[in-house]
């Protein structure tokens, strides 16, 4: 019988992830601060980032030091770009990257794509498909949390409360997910996660067999160093 990975393997692996999510909060920061100054106050984006990054464990002394490396001279030469494809079975794809150097990317982002058959789009091909909305998820209680939660943020200006299955789902235009996610948090409810996404208007069902190379697709692309997050509208089983 084979041995299980050691506590120091898995320590490993852990803290290579670790390392991973904190690389692309820290792009994030940096981005957030670059585009719209330095003081989270006033800039909603770079709050977010903040909150999202300290949810993660990640120490004031190192948002404050990504912050600052934004904001000073020298300051990397990074930008966003986005490319569009299809997995296997048609489902759409996003893929959004921070990079320094677009033509590294794409080449690295065209070949995950072509490993797992699927292919890239041009701009504009699959983006349609999606939309971007504030996304705040809760774990609940009890239902009557979940009434609770559905009152306080649709008076807070959220357009749409979900539930399903233990959870609630609140969904926001972009500009007012700060003050629904505010209203909430103050209220006692701090989302289990919160983010401006893209959401895909449309889920398409997966077949069993092209499921397994889509989870691949979705893998290889997770794990490129410049890319910072992954879309697409698949219904995996």
């Amino acid at each position: 019988m084979g041995r299980g990975p050691s506590i120091e393997g898995r320590k490993g692996v852990a803290d290579a992830q670790k390392a991973k999510v904190f690389t692309k909060l820290i792009r994030e920061i940096s981005l957030a601060a670059k585009q719209g100054g330095p003081d989270p106050a006033a800039n909603s984006r770079l709050r977010l980032a903040v909150v999202r990054a300290m949810d993660a464990n990640m120490t004031r002394d190192r948002v404050e030091a990504a912050i600052k490396r934004a904001s000073g001279e020298g300051a990397d030469a990074s930008t966003e770009v986005r490319y569009e494809g299809y997995a296997p079975g048609g489902v759409a794809v996003l893929v959004d990257c921070v990079t320094d150097n677009p033509t590294r990317t794409v080449a690295d982002v065209r070949h995950a794509f072509s490993k797992a058959g699927g292919s890239m789009g041009t701009s504009g091909s699959v983006a349609f498909q999606f939309a971007q909305v504030g996304q705040l998820w809760f774990e609940l209680k009890d239902s009557a949390q979940e009434d609770r939660i559905l009152e306080l943020a649709l008076d807070a200006g959220a357009d749409d409360v979900q539930g399903s299955e233990g959870w609630c789902e609140v969904l926001t235009a972009p500009g007012s997910f700060e003050q629904v996610r505010k209203a909430l948090a103050d209220a006692g409810f701090a989302a289990d996660q919160a983010r401006v996404t893209m959401r895909p208007a449309n889920i398409v069902p997966v077949a069993a067999e092209a499921a397994a190379d889509i989870r691949k697709l979705l893998e290889k692309l997770e794990e490129l160093d410049d890319v910072q997050d992954v879309f697409h509208n698949a219904e995996l089983p």
